[in-house]
């Protein structure tokens, strides 16, 4: 036994003198859990665990034990100098004020009841009613201040414009900037963090308020919230930054104090280690990682996404640039139990459809006659983050593909969004502005990755107001094309995934229309006339199914809808539409980040920031005149892409309660859209 013991303190000190000679951390810090106010003193049942004050009205309970045997057991607290029968219960974890069950070795928070504060009761105790016994208590020590968001100093007019009012941060990970204002100018300007005197460019970049870690944009008084990057909180830095790489040169920082007494974060801090040499994160949710090995490279992409959204990695199609079109990349999602990283071709920045015979788009690039060149290893889902990895030789057989060098750094282009009912990708919602750029072969590894991060309070996005054009006098509608508006706009409204384009009729995206049976509708159309455009060839036809893109489906599929308006069949029963009319679009300003457009709260702010311009030539026209036998809801949408358009609502007669508001709203509408828009519909 004695030279069991022996060998396990030489051990020890082996262990401990290797972890002092390489500077080896050898043992976690403590993770900041809210300011101290002391452990638990135990007198029955088992009762203990240490107390934190998260913020003004919340405890944090830690490690937290009772046998669950009392009969009339709660959490108990109160003004009175020791616990008693004086006091108020509160809530349990899930905001119940149940009878407490057991506890072993549990943490969770307690927030005190209607609003009371933590600096107005004496005591937090296990009380139990029946018995008028403590189990355990707690107490709140004199003068004590727990803990709250808190000021820091501002960006005072440095150079480039950089300017803010005081900062507030927020909690432990989280800086909230108000008024923050920065020109643009720079040429690879970053948020930036560290530790020392002054800002310099050995510290790390923060994710900019959407996450990304490209160069910051222009902002203009904007009050944004950044989030320190993984593990990193606020206690670990000394100053932030607004710093730019390539000429070495603090544009603004503001000085962290010492000792702040803020809450702690709620932020879910996800540890993902890499498998592979080489990592380089892309955005705060996905990363790449990469390992060349012979004639061979083997990729990781790791991402926190959603069960229905896939990652995408490849090189750029431009030599000179971070270009999607003419890419060649990988799309990777986990389908159930099933995980795929396909070779996809980029010829448009539009979905794979056919024109005159040949297939052009994001197609795979089995599908334009090449082949699926990565070969799938390995995949995985856990705690929301896929992590797929795949192979592929630096010089591919498929002549199609792009070659990966080694001699040099190489321009890379990635994305993130949903996959559409086909598994296909949909419009990215997550995808750079700036340059990416990865040496694969880079002498040292490379490794900027941090530990994904999410946050549990963030809830959905609301979508914008519906609009509904209800009016008996409208017999004749406007339709153009414009963008499908983020998750508040197309995404929102419908449920379904966008393929960045969505129909606007007479000014409005995607409103829903009531026509009546047995009167005659006209629609002016401006959707694109060229078929040899994969993104803008937009026929309107109107169908019984709500998706669109009708040219796209199987004859099986075909076979199933029913076509009420816009398409013909040939004599050997091929459709062919029959609306197809010069192109009229609204676009972003040439300024204007579309990754933004979740920043609009309404549809009409958005859609003064557009530009509108449209081709010479007479629109197409589609008459309609419902029946009987049309169903009660049909779609207008586009005969060549899927989720573009929205419901008609087919009815035998008006009501008359319908206020002259939404009459009102649908004609200033389509007056901006045409009038202050400056839109010319013959150039």
């Amino acid at each position: 036994m004695t030279k069991v013991l022996q060998v396990v303190n030489w051990i020890a000190f082996l262990v401990f003198h290797l972890c002092n000679f390489y500077s080896i951390e050898c043992a976690n810090e403590e993770k900041y859990l809210g300011k101290y106010i002391g452990k638990i003193n135990s007198y029955h049942h088992q009762t203990s665990g240490d107390v934190y004050a998260v913020d003004e009205h919340t405890f944090l309970l830690a490690g937290f034990n009772y046998d669950g045997n009392g009969a009339d057991t709660f959490f108990w607290t109160g003004a009175s100098n020791r616990p008693g029968p004086q006091g108020i219960i509160v809530p349990d974890e899930y905001g119940k004020t149940n009878i407490l069950e057991r506890y072993f070795n549990k943490d969770f928070t307690l927030t005190l009841p209607d609003n009371k504060k933590i600096t107005e009761v004496k005591w937090l105790a296990i009380y139990d009613l029946n018995s008028q016994n403590d189990f355990g208590d707690v107490y709140i020590p004199e003068d004590f201040e727990p803990p709250v968001a808190q000021k820091g100093g501002s960006f005072s007019k440095g150079s480039h414009g950089v300017y803010s009012e005081a900062i507030e941060i927020l909690d432990s990970k989280t800086i909230k900037i108000p008024d923050f204002t920065y020109s643009g100018g720079g040429k690879r300007t970053h948020f930036f963090a560290g530790v020392g005197p002054a800002p310099s460019s050995k510290g790390t970049k923060i994710p900019d308020e959407l996450g990304y870690l490209d160069p910051i944009r222009k902002y203009d008084r904007e009050t944004i919230t950044l989030e320190l990057p993984g593990d990193m909180t606020i206690f670990d830095i000394d100053w932030i930054s607004v710093y730019d790489l390539e000429v070495n040169e603090n544009f603004g920082s503001i000085l962290i104090p010492d000792d702040l007494n803020v809450p702690p974060s709620l932020i879910k801090i996800q540890q993902h280690p890499k498998a592979l040499p080489n990592c380089k994160q892309l955005h705060k949710d996905l990363r790449v990682s990469w390992e060349v090995f012979g004639p061979q490279i083997t990729i990781e992409l790791a991402g926190q996404v959603l069960p229905d959204e896939y990652m995408s990695f490849g090189l750029s199609g431009s030599e000179e640039r971070s270009q999607m079109l003419g890419a060649d990349v990988v799309v990777a999602y986990i389908d159930g139990f099933r995980g795929y990283a396909t070779d996809y071709n980029i010829t448009s920045l539009a979905p794979c459809v056919q024109v005159l015979g040949q297939n052009k788009g994001v197609c795979r690039d089995d599908v334009v006659g090449g082949l699926d060149s990565f070969q799938l290893h390995t995949f995985t889902r856990e705690d929301g983050i896929n992590t797929i990895t795949f192979r592929r030789t630096l010089i591919s057989s498929d002549i199609g593909d792009k070659e990966f060098v080694l001699d040099r750094p190489m321009y890379v282009v990635w994305a993130m969004g949903l996959l559409d009912s086909n598994k296909e990708p949909a419009f990215h919602d997550v995808f750079p502005r700036e340059n990416v750029i990865i040496h694969f072969n880079s002498t040292d590894p490379i490794n900027d990755c941090f530990s994904f991060t999410r946050s549990e309070t963030s809830g959905p996005i609301e979508p914008w107001e519906k609009t509904q054009i209800y009016d008996r006098t409208i017999r004749s509608f406007t339709a153009v094309l414009g963008p499908a508006g983020g998750k508040r706009g197309y995404q929102g409204i419908t449920g379904h995934v966008s393929n960045g384009l969505a129909w606007y009729i007479n000014g409005v995206m995607i409103p829903e229309l009531w026509l009546r049976r047995g009167l005659t509708y006209a629609f002016r159309v401006h959707g694109g006339n060229n078929p040899h455009s994969p993104e803008f060839y937009h026929p309107l036809v109107i169908t019984d199914e709500p998706k669109g893109g009708y040219d796209r489906l199987t004859d099986a599929k075909q076979s199933e809808i029913r076509v009420l308006a816009g398409v013909e069949f040939t004599r050997r029963g091929r459709p062919k539409p029959t609306a197809a009319g010069p192109l009229c679009i609204g676009r972003h300003q040439e300024h204007q980040d579309r990754r933004l457009d979740d920043n609009f709260p309404t549809f009409k702010k958005f859609n003064r920031t557009l530009h509108y311009t449209c081709e010479p030539g007479d629109p197409a026209i589609l008459e309609i005149t419902p029946n009987t036998s049309w169903p009660d809801v049909v779609y207008y949408n586009s005969f060549t892409h899927a989720n573009m358009g929205w419901k008609i609502h087919i009815v035998d007669s008006f009501s008359t309660n319908v206020g002259c508001s939404q009459r009102l709203e649908v004609i200033l509408l389509f007056s901006a859209l045409f009038f202050s828009n400056a839109v010319s519909l013959r150039n």
